[in-house]
């Protein structure tokens, strides 16, 4: 069975996840049915992130190092794909990618000489390296994980947020598409090579991280902050968080927020104030098309929808 990090739910009806084996999902039926897809050529490939933007339209990302990280598109509803992009850069690790429509985002590897790495496409097709002295600089041992396909995150017409963990955890942003970028420090626990933000989601003004040591899954000091401004500046609510390691996170609601991770799922309806534990499943990422359409993925196949009061 496949582990899956990427997810995608389009609507009610439509749904894309993606995961290890070079295995895509899909169904167009909100679940009843899904059809499992192997994109050929890619068949020891981990698809850790999937956007998609209807039951046709979809692009992969695979992650690893060298020729491993690769962006894969389908039109036809994963009956065909497109190799489009093929990593050559020796030591880049593609983390995420994300799109502010069908024909125009971006995508972002693990730094190199210190700077983050980004490539833009602005027709769905072609993609090209931005310049490397406008990206972000990474303090030495920070990088992005690869958790829940939340990276990187686009909002509105132009914004774009990356999240970062290890010797350092940030949240940057750029209001230009990823031309200039501006940072602040996030209060999540750090320091070590498992530590850092690994999920982001926001609604309106508000905006979450989630993260913790995924080597200590079970640590909850430090693993969720809360942003009221737009993820402008970033704030805990408690000592020691209701939870563990989470590594995917979103907005249900305004004030409904689901979390989830390798040791469970929990459920906030005041926007973090307080959390209600829903499982112990393994999950690795979340996403919601209101409380109707609360879709989870996770190890061995795990695929689930949530059952949202």
């Amino acid at each position: 069975d496949a582990s899956f990090r990427g997810l995608d739910v389009v609507s009610k009806k439509v749904i894309w996840a993606s995961g290890t084996g070079g295995t895509v999902i899909r169904t167009i039926d909100g679940g009843s049915n899904w059809g499992v897809i192997k994109v050929p050529g890619a068949s020891k490939l981990d698809f850790r992130d999937i956007e998609a933007f209807d039951s046709r339209t979809a692009y992969v990302l695979s992650i690893g190092n060298g020729d491993s990280s690769r962006i894969y598109k389908t039109s036809d509803g994963g009956a065909t794909w497109k190799l489009q992009f093929k990593n050559e850069l020796k030591d880049a690790f593609f983390d995420s990618i994300a799109f502010w429509d069908e024909d125009h985002g971006l995508a972002q590897s693990d730094p190199i000489d210190g700077k983050y790495v980004f490539y833009e496409t602005k027709d769905g097709e072609t993609w090209t390296r931005m310049p490397a002295e406008r990206m972000p600089v990474a303090l030495e041992g920070e990088a992005a994980f690869a958790a829940s396909g939340t990276c990187i995150v686009t909002r509105g017409e132009n914004e774009v947020f990356l999240i970062t963990g290890g010797k350092a955890a940030h949240v940057y942003h750029s209001s230009n598409r990823g031309q200039t970028w501006s940072s602040v420090p996030a209060p999540l626990i750090y320091g070590g090579q498992g530590t850092g933000i690994f999920g982001f989601a926001y609604m309106g003004k508000r905006a979450i991280i989630v993260g913790g040591d995924y080597t200590k899954p079970k640590q909850n000091d430090r693993t969720v902050a809360y942003s009221m401004d737009k993820g402008k500046s970033w704030a805990t609510k408690y000592k020691l968080a209701p939870f563990g390691y989470r590594s995917g996170a979103t907005f249900v609601k305004k004030k409904t927020i689901v979390v989830v991770g390798i040791t469970g799922s929990n459920i906030s309806y005041d926007a973090g104030d307080s959390w209600e534990e829903l499982d112990k499943v393994e999950r690795n990422t979340v996403m919601s098309k209101g409380n109707k359409a609360v879709w989870a993925v996770g190890p061995k196949g795990e695929v689930s929808k949530l059952r949202i009061k």
